[in-house]
């Protein structure tokens, strides 16, 4: 698994942990349970056991080794607040993150409320460091709750991924959000994607003053579609960021 990664907002990833199980809608089509059962049964390979919770100790001290600071992905391939993922192991992938501080985490689940729970315990009155950023996914109306449960949350810079965006959202509360990240849904079974359910949430971003990168339309391909909304391309990020990405 490379840290290399075509995934436009970010610059590396990193799967201290791979594998998953379906929570909401946004799982039905997921790319990353795509990539790996590809391979299941591949002797040797890392994807052996196709997308079955898996920890990777062995990489857990990876990000230490980049010496060049980057922004990282964590758990591209996975939820880091999966519920089968044991507390202590979570524990050590923060550890990492809170010791080679040069870098940038963003760290992104569907599982809200247990990344609540974990924050406030783990930081207690304290707020998360400035350098690990927390976002939650979001594909329908439904899972709005999750917003709510970041704003919860004792953590410094809080985002939103509305993709694979399956419906108009409505008002969102954006109340403590930072940054939104907008995309539609890539592969084979894609579901449609509307120009103003997109056009809704940038304009609630701007007038939240909330950066906001608009990824991809979506199609059998992550390009298919590109990535202009009205004639431009919104790639915006977070105005609050470590010294080192300044």
């Amino acid at each position: 698994m490379s840290s290399q990664t075509g995934i436009e907002w970010t610059d590396s990833t990193w799967n201290p942990v791979s594998g998953c199980t379906k929570v909401s809608p946004g799982c039905d089509n997921c790319y990353a349970e795509r990539i790996a059962e590809r391979f299941r049964s591949t002797s040797g390979h890392p994807f052996e056991h196709g997308f079955d919770l898996t920890l990777r100790p062995h990489k857990l001290q990876e990000p230490l080794s980049w010496k060049r600071p980057r922004r990282i992905f964590v758990n591209s391939m996975s939820d880091l607040f999966h519920k089968d993922i044991p507390r202590p192991f979570i524990d050590q992938v923060f550890n990492t993150m809170e010791a080679a501080n040069w870098h940038v985490y963003q760290v992104l689940t569907k599982r809200s409320s247990l990344l609540r729970r974990y924050i406030n315990e783990r930081f207690g009155g304290s707020a998360c460091p400035p350098h690990i950023w927390l976002g939650v996914s979001v594909e329908d109306r439904r899972a709005l709750v999750r917003l709510r449960h970041l704003s919860q949350s004792n953590v410094t810079i809080r985002f939103a991924s509305f993709e694979p965006l399956l419906e108009d959202l409505g008002e969102i509360d954006l109340a403590g959000i930072h940054w939104a990240i907008v995309g539609g849904e890539s592969g084979p079974r894609a579901r449609p994607i509307e120009a103003d359910w997109v056009r809704k949430i940038r304009d609630q971003c701007l007038a939240s003053r909330v950066a906001f990168f608009f990824k991809q339309w979506g199609g059998v391909t992550s390009k298919a579609g590109g990535n202009r909304l009205d004639k431009r391309k919104w790639l915006e990020y977070p105005r609050m960021v470590t010294s080192q990405q300044a």
